[in-house]
């Protein structure tokens, strides 16, 4: 099979020939239609993510979306000629995505919704498990709740607007003014990062109360404005990135709580995995009701044009997710 591989830090993805590898007991052999390309590939290719503890040689890719090839042993709930999707590698020393083939823990995967193509698939697993484990699993949304999401148009949030709404919550978003509109047709009240302080739409917005969940994408000062953003006792921040330092006066003065996001736990840990894969099959129940659809970048790439997806998100040139499509490759069996 066809594959890109990192061989050092910081160096180009080489493509190379590897053996197609066979499902372990527990595992699904899945052809590979389409890889999905996060933030998060571009810091382990550049040797900027620690967390990842990706061991090298590697293939990367966190996203993957395909069509079931080989069941293993002790597999079931999957038959061959599947189309999933799932969170399931390019992180510790779990193989990628960025492949024609991938032999991953069936406990990771879930049946694509009907309603989402492989591309679209591609783009969801590890924006949606965020957002679900940030606004499900920690903060507990439900109806009423006045949700404020930090970086409304990105991956992460754009994805956490829709799962609020379907949930019932009423949803505020801060962006760019660029990204207004599209964080307007998702359901939230777009609030202009760039004109607005904090103070400012807390009380515009909350009366001064402060909302039920903030949730933060963005990390650094964000998570510090979250803080202060959030309603006395009962409101609760959470974080996709909270890994600075900050301080916590804020938040306690406020007697409010805080959760954190780790995603790549269960990968790394292999503890925990039926849980995304439970979470997938949430992402594809949302779909096929049509409350959940994510925001692709129209541009076609390929393994062979790996480093343009690459370079598209690391320059934020991207118009939504940007997605590889591997089943489009040539070469290899």
């Amino acid at each position: 099979m066809r594959a890109a591989i990192l061989e050092q830090f910081g160096a180009p993805l080489i493509l190379k020939d590897l053996p197609r590898p066979a499902p372990d007991p527990g595992e699904v052999l899945v052809k590979i239609a389409a890889s999905g390309v996060n933030p998060l590939d571009i810091k382990i290719r550049a040797g900027k993510a620690a967390h990842a503890r990706t061991v090298l040689p590697a293939v990367l890719g966190l996203d993957l979306a395909g069509v079931v090839e080989q069941v293993g042993a002790d597999v079931t709930g999957f038959e061959v000629g599947d189309e999933v999707y799932g969170l399931t590698g390019g992180v510790g020393d779990l193989q990628g995505s960025l492949a024609q083939y991938a032999a991953v823990d069936a406990r990771l995967l879930a049946v694509k919704p009907a309603a989402l193509s492989l591309r679209e698939a591609a783009a969801l697993p590890l924006v949606f498990i965020t957002a679900w484990e940030g606004l499900i699993d920690r903060a507990r949304v439900r109806p009423g709740h006045k949700v404020l999401i930090h970086g409304g148009a990105g991956g992460i949030g754009h994805v956490a607007i829709q799962i609020a709404r379907a949930h019932g919550a009423d949803v505020y978003a801060t962006t760019s003014p660029a990204h207004a509109e599209t964080v307007a047709r998702l359901g939230a009240t777009p609030i202009d990062r760039t004109a607005m302080s904090v103070a400012e739409y807390v009380g515009k917005h909350t009366g001064g109360e402060g909302f039920d969940i903030v949730f933060d994408t963005v990390g650094g000062p964000v998570l510090d404005a979250s803080f202060t953003a959030v309603r006395t006792y009962t409101g609760h921040v959470v974080s996709a990135l909270g890994w600075g330092t900050h301080a916590l006066a804020p938040l306690s003065f406020r007697g409010a709580t805080y959760s954190g996001v780790f995603t790549l736990m269960p990968m790394l840990t292999g503890s925990h995995r039926a849980h995304h894969g439970e979470i997938m099959r949430e992402a594809t129940a949302l779909a096929d009701a049509g409350s959940l659809k994510p925001r692709l970048d129209p541009r076609t790439f390929t393994l062979d044009s790996v480093a343009d997806a690459h370079a598209a998100v690391e320059q934020g040139t991207a118009a939504g997710k940007v997605v590889v499509d591997i089943a489009q490759t040539p070469g290899g069996p």
